[in-house]
């Protein structure tokens, strides 16, 4: 769980992940205190959508029209932004509104920016993911599928940029999560309860800590907090370096293909991760152990379900890779 977080900040481009497991497992408590580790981004200051000073494509159309006329962009540094969608959000709230009293007197577009503009460039974090209502759950795959929020209410229309990674948490008890949603979220990673004795009195000793001193407990894990920040800064910086020999990507390929994953986002989401894990190990070149970390859970939740089946899909994704890559 705490990889599949990691590496989706190095490269945002992963797709998310998907944390499902028992309750009082720490999924949430995982998912916030990354927070803490997540680094800075250069911002069009005063924008509401964190619009990138240099990429058109990650910009509002307003920024993108002055850069169009030659004006001059203010740049500030930012902290990644992470959003909390609760699952009681309107779908106003989540898309923006549009002010229409004032559009029919003064004639402008008045337009409210949401949760969704907000999470441009930075995290939407759903707890309790399979308990979101449908028509929020239809505006999250328009949005993840074209990076882009429009809203449209009295034949006004406003579009902005809306490209995040997004987390879901939930309890698979609670029932399950569309497929077409669970497709959007590049990782998958599954949760159990700790059984090890020693294990479960260790973390109830730890939360014992911190419940009684907050600060003191931060401070005593701050060293450790500095230097993973640091290998995630450095993480960021080499991974457009990062090479893979073409005869893994064919392997990676031969994997998904014999496993009947539908569609290529399995393909491309292990190809990313296990860059971004070479990256953190602070390599230039993937290897084959790199892939075998990541693969379960870049494929897991993309085999197609048998009732039938009794055993993991995590396992039968690391017997197809020993079986293919030997």
């Amino acid at each position: 769980m705490k990889l599949c977080l990691l590496l989706n900040v190095i490269d945002p481009k992963i797709g998310g992940v998907m944390i499902m497991g028992d309750r009082g497992t720490g999924k949430s408590t995982a998912v916030r205190s990354l927070v803490d580790l997540l680094p800075e981004i250069r911002v069009v200051y005063g924008d509401p959508y964190n619009s990138d000073p240099e990429d058109p494509e990650a910009m509002g159309i307003e920024v993108r029209e002055k850069a169009l006329k030659g004006e001059k962009l203010e740049v500030a540094m930012t902290k990644i932004n992470m959003v909390d969608l609760p699952l009681g959000a309107t779908e106003d709230r989540v898309c923006g509104t549009i002010d229409i009293e004032k559009a029919l007197t003064e004639g402008v577009k008045a337009f409210e920016p949401g949760l969704l503009a907000k999470a441009n460039r930075g995290i939407l974090y759903v707890d309790e993911v399979n308990l979101l209502d449908d028509h929020l759950v239809d505006v999250l795959l328009d949005s993840a599928a074209s990076g882009w929020n429009t809203v449209e209410r009295e034949g006004i229309s406003i579009s902005h940029p809306a490209r995040f990674i997004l987390i879901g948490s939930g309890n698979p008890e609670e029932g399950e999560l569309r497929p077409q949603l669970l497709d959007r979220f590049g990782m998958h990673a599954q949760v159990g309860t700790v059984r090890d004795a020693e294990l479960r009195v260790k973390i109830v000793e730890e939360r014992a800590c911190f419940d009684q001193n907050p600060k003191e407990f931060r401070d005593s894990y701050k060293a450790e907090q500095d230097k993973l920040r640091e290998q995630i800064d450095s993480a960021r910086r080499i991974l457009s370096s990062v090479k893979m020999d073409h005869e893994l990507r064919v392997k990676i390929s031969k994997v998904c293909a014999e496993l009947n994953v539908d569609g290529l986002r399995g393909d491309i989401v292990s190809n990313r991760a296990a860059k971004a894990l070479a990256a953190l190990k602070e390599r230039d070149q993937v290897t084959a152990e790199d892939i075998a970390t990541v693969i379960p859970n870049c494929l897991r939740h993309r085999l197609r379900k048998d009732p039938l089946e009794s055993i993991d899909s995590g396992s039968l994704v690391i017997e197809k890779f020993y079986e293919v890559f030997g």
